[in-house]
């Protein structure tokens, strides 16, 4: 059971850092991109859940 718990928080980790870098691609400005990195730092499920629904979207998507 450790095993799996150790690999959906790696899997967690890695989307949160994927999502970090979306916002810091995005054309959002410095203020609202340094809150939403705090958010998904600071809470990684649900802030990655509210920055998927509401966050900011990297240049690459448009």
């Amino acid at each position: 059971m450790g095993f799996l718990r150790d690999l959906i928080a790696l899997v967690i980790f890695v989307v949160d850092i994927w999502a970090i870098l979306n916002v810091a691609r995005s054309d959002a400005d410095i203020p609202k991109k340094i809150l939403w990195i705090l958010v998904v730092a600071v809470l990684p499920v649900l802030g990655l859940i509210v920055w998927a629904f509401a966050g900011p979207r990297s240049k690459a998507r448009s």
